[in-house]
C-alpha cells in the first residue's frame, strides 16, 4: 500500500501551485528599486498607471498626515531585546517610505519621542506609510517577474 502524506489526506484533489522560475535579476531589479525609492514608481515603469497613482497618493497622504501630527521617526536603538526590535523595526518601516523619508530627514524633520495621542497616531501613520510601500514593492516585484498580471 503506498504511503499517503497528511496533505494528500486533508486535500486530495487540490493541486499544489507551482511558481515559474525566477526571471533574471535585471528584469525585476529596476522596478523594485524604483518602487522603493518613489512610491508607485515601479508600477509606472511597468505601465500600471492607475495602480501606481493610487499607491503613490496613499503613501504620500499617510506620510503627510504623520508629519502634520508630529509623529516620531524611529532611529535604531540598542538596549534590551524588545527596545531593539521595536526601534529597529520602526526605523526599517519609516525608511521604506522611500524618498518621502529622505526628504523629511534632509529638511530637518525631527519630532521628539514624547507621549501624546496625536503624536502616537502620527508615528503610526509614518510607519503605516512605509509598510504600505513595502507591499507596493512586493507587488511591483510580482508583476515584473511575471507571477502576477
Amino acid at each position: 500500500m503506498p504511503r499517503v502524506s497528511l496533505e494528500e489526506k486533508l486535500m486530495p484533489d487540490t493541486p499544489v501551485p507551482q511558481f515559474p522560475p525566477l526571471p533574471p535579476v535585471r528584469q525585476w531589479l529596476g522596478p523594485v528599486v524604483v518602487a522603493w525609492l518613489v512610491p508607485g514608481g515601479g508600477h509606472f515603469m511597468l505601465k500600471r498607471h492607475y495602480r501606481g497613482a493610487i499607491l503613490s497618493a496613499s503613501v504620500l497622504i499617510m506620510f503627510v498626515f504623520g508629519l502634520l501630527m508630529r509623529g516620531y521617526m524611529f532611529e535604531p536603538m540598542t538596549g534590551d531585546l524588545l527596545t531593539t526590535l521595536i526601534y529597529t523595526g520602526g526605523f526599517v518601516a519609516d525608511m521604506s517610505a522611500g524618498i518621502f523619508y529622505f526628504m523629511a530627514k534632509w529638511f530637518g524633520y525631527a519630532a521628539p519621542d514624547i507621549a501624546g495621542h496625536t503624536i502616537d497616531y502620527g508615528t503610526k501613520f509614518l510607519v503605516g506609510a512605509g509598510l504600505l510601500n513595502i507591499m507596493a514593492v512586493v507587488d511591483a516585484f510580482e508583476i515584473a517577474s511575471g507571477r502576477k498580471q
